[in-house]
């Protein structure tokens, strides 16, 4: 008979573990390593979840920095090349009065890799620190910020719009630069670590630090 699970309580808690495929719960033991519906590897939490995220985030606090400081683009115009920064081709978009792009590139390219990459900083320190925070805000955070964090590759769309259109237009060449190889491993990193961390150690941690309260308390 299947066991039935308890609202309030996490599955850990109540030993089950749900697939992340078919999204079908069953009980833990040592011998479950398939879900009993669709046959996809289970476990009650990733392995090495929190270690895989760091792992990703510091890649990407590396690369971002190469990101804004050197040229994502370089245009020849009568044998000069003349390099652009993000920075610098935001503000010749303004200059140029194409307001709605330079908005569009601001954002996907400067706001939201750094929000995400503060959001899941602050979210893995509070689960590896064990931070008095709601677990349910670092969820909602987490879910927010892991749906607006894929919009950042809508920069690399439009350097590659600009590239082919100048090319086809015969107006400038246009080549990419070191920043759009940095640029482009910071999206890939984050959107891997939000892929890999688990949800679940949010609620685990929030868990260990009632239990340490509950300690306290008992023993004063």
């Amino acid at each position: 008979m299947k066991k039935v699970a308890i609202a309030g309580k996490t599955g850990k808690e109540q030993a089950l573990q749900v697939c992340s495929v078919c999204g079908n719960y069953s009980e833990h033991n040592m011998d479950t390593t398939q879900c009993p519906v669709c046959h996809q590897k289970i476990s009650l939490r990733k392995k090495d979840s929190l270690q895989k995220t760091w792992a990703l985030l510091i890649t990407a606090l590396i690369f971002i920095i190469p990101a804004n400081i050197y040229p994502i683009t370089y245009l020849l115009k009568n044998n000069t090349l003349y390099p652009d920064t993000i920075f610098s081709g935001i503000i010749s978009l303004l200059e140029s009065d194409m307001f709605g792009i330079a908005l569009i590139v601001f954002v996907a390219s400067i706001v939201v890799p750094v929000l995400k990459l503060v959001a899941l900083i602050f979210i893995a320190l509070s689960v590896q620190l064990h931070w008095k925070f709601s677990a349910k805000k670092q969820l909602l955070i987490f879910t927010f910020v892991d749906w607006v964090g894929r919009w950042s590759i809508l920069d690399l769309f439009i350097i590659s719009i600009m590239v082919s259109v100048f090319d086809k237009g015969h107006l400038l060449s246009v080549y990419p630069g070191v920043a759009a190889s940095s640029f482009t491993i910071v999206v890939i990193s984050t959107l891997f670590a939000a892929n890999s961390f688990d949800t679940r150690l949010i609620w685990d941690s929030q868990e260990n630090q009632n239990n340490k309260l509950q300690d306290n308390e008992y023993n004063d």
